[in-house]
């Protein structure tokens, strides 16, 4: 977490202009940054921070997975990314871009994780107005660099889906 604390949420555009919060230019103009630009341009939205979590947790024996949690609502289609790692037969959501729950939090199981942060997107992303069968979590492996916002979310939808209904 201490690695982090200088990254700031926002992203880069193609033309390396930063931006603090989404607006209506993101889906056009976003690119995934590499760990290491993420470093280097102190900045990145949490499909960003996630793959510079990844890069600094390369290498140990922990379980880690990261996740991609989507609600399909026509034009917006809010989402968030997160890691998640099993050490000691505990879970452990590492949270940095979500201000609101920045930190590392700790379960019981891998069930009770995924409920929780499932909970917690729907209460303060979503404000409670949701359809179920709209809202889906992906698990998925690294993707390329550089990619855009509808690549990201190809590659993450290709990853395995995690039915809410059977956690």
């Amino acid at each position: 977490m201490d690695l982090m604390s200088n990254i700031e949420y926002g992203w880069l555009d193609k033309d390396d202009v930063k931006h603090s919060f989404i607006d209506e230019s993101f889906s056009d103009d976003y690119i995934l940054q590499s760990p290491r630009e993420v470093i280097k341009n102190k900045i990145g939205v949490c499909w960003d921070q996630v793959e510079l979590e990844r890069y600094f947790f390369r290498g140990n024996d922990w379980n880690i997975k990261t996740y991609f949690i989507v609600h399909y609502d026509g034009d917006k289609c809010p989402t968030h990314t997160f890691l998640t790692y099993e050490k000691n037969d505990k879970y452990y959501w590492f949270e940095h871009s979500w201000e609101r729950f920045r930190g590392i939090h700790e379960y019981n199981t891998e069930k009770g994780l995924l409920l929780d942060i499932k909970d917690k997107f729907i209460r303060y992303e979503l404000n409670n107005m949701y359809q179920n069968e709209n809202l889906v979590l992906y698990e998925y492996k690294k993707p390329k660099y550089h990619i855009s916002v509808q690549k990201f979310y190809n590659h993450c939808e290709k990853g395995k889906n995690i039915d809410f209904n059977f956690l």
